[in-house]
Order: C-alpha cells, then structure tokens, then sequence
C-alpha cells in the first residue's frame, strides 16, 4: 500500500484530501499545527502529526512506517486574510522546505498545489502579486529539484458542490475560470494514485472532462 504525506491537512483542501484518502484506506499521515484540526476524520490508516510550517518540519518525513513515502501533497497556505509576511514563510520558504525535505527522504513523487498565474506573477492582479510570485518561486525551486513532480495551478477556489468534471483549458471568461475545493481534493487523490511518468504542470478548472482526461 503506499504511503503519502499530506503538508497542510487541515487547510480546506487538505482536510477533503486527507478524508478522501481515509475512505479509500489508504495509508496517509497528515502534518498539521494543531491536531484538533482533523478531531473529526477517524481511520486506522490515518496517523496525524503536529508540526509547525515556519519551524523545522522534517520530523513529519519520519512517520513512514516503510521509511519509504510514494508522495508527498504540498497543499498548505497562509490564506486569503493574512499579509505578504505569512506568504512569504508558508507559501514560499515552506514549500521549499518541503521539497528539500523530500529530496533528502528520496520521496518518489511530490504533488505542489500552487496557482493559475504563478507561471506570469507579473500579470496577475496587484493585490496578488506577492501571492504569485511565492507560488511561482516555490514551483521553481520544485522544478530545479530533481525530484518527480506534479504542479497543479487551480483556477478561483469556490465552495460549492463538486462536479468531478475538469478541464485544463483556462475559459476565456475570467469569471468561469473556477473551481471547487472539493475537486481540486479529487483531482490530489487522483494525482497520487496514478503518479506520472514525466514531470506535470498544469491548470485546472471545472469542466465537462474525467480527471483521467485532464491529468
């Protein structure tokens, strides 16, 4: 059975994520700040783990009972109502640890969840720059790692109901250029259960296609 390390199982699509994969009894430890977080998701595969992102989180990379993790899911973030400080240490300098980490522990596969426009900060809104250009450093620092990787660049997150229907395909209309927390968790589970041969970057929307066809 493979093992995957969740970083930021308690944020909104970490938490679905990390359900998801309870459901489907798969082995999966779950890095979080505060254990209470994930008080309600119960499984004899799930193993929580306390660790705080802007310390030294390696001990979560320790928790393998194989020594051995098949992926790794960067999913954390600092959120919307946060300054650029918490950017910068969550969504940038941990992520980067994270991938150090993984390189160190020779994970197999490592999923980063980054952003549509992190590939062109510079066009993105003012207001989301410092957002783009963490995610975008942090998505460089994976693709110069050596490492295995799937990048994944969600469109607006909303909360509504999943449709497990994607695309890849950015809509001409900026306001169509969504897609639900819940799919971005399915289009994870996915992503883990069927690593790719080659290194994956790409956008995602809610569409009219089967994840199998997207990713």
């Amino acid at each position: 059975m493979k093992n995957t390390l969740i970083i930021g199982a308690s944020g909104q699509i970490g938490k679905k994520l990390t359900q998801l994969m309870v459901n489907n009894q798969q082995n999966v430890v779950a890095l979080v700040r505060d254990k209470s977080k994930l008080s309600d998701i119960k499984g004899e595969y799930l193993a929580i783990v306390e660790g705080d992102l802007k310390e030294d989180f390696s001990h979560g990379f320790n928790q393998s009972a194989s020594k051995q993790w098949d992926t790794v899911v960067f999913v954390a973030g600092s959120g919307g109502s946060t300054g650029p400080d918490q950017t910068l240490l969550i969504d940038l300098w941990a992520a980067c640890r994270a991938v150090d980490y993984a390189k160190v522990n020779n994970v197999k596969h490592f999923v980063m969840v980054s952003s549509i426009g992190a590939d062109k900060p510079e066009k993105g809104p003012e207001q989301m720059q410092p957002y783009l250009v963490a995610k975008h450093m942090a998505d460089e620092h994976l693709i110069n790692s050596g490492l295995l990787y799937s990048i994944i660049r969600p469109g607006s997150l909303t909360d509504s109901d999943p449709s497990s229907k994607f695309t890849s395909e950015r809509p001409a209309q900026k306001d169509q250029a969504t897609i639900t927390r819940g799919d971005v968790a399915k289009a994870l589970l996915f992503c883990v259960n069927h690593p790719p041969t080659d290194n994956t970057i790409v956008e995602l929307f809610n569409g009219d296609k089967p994840i199998k066809e997207v990713l």
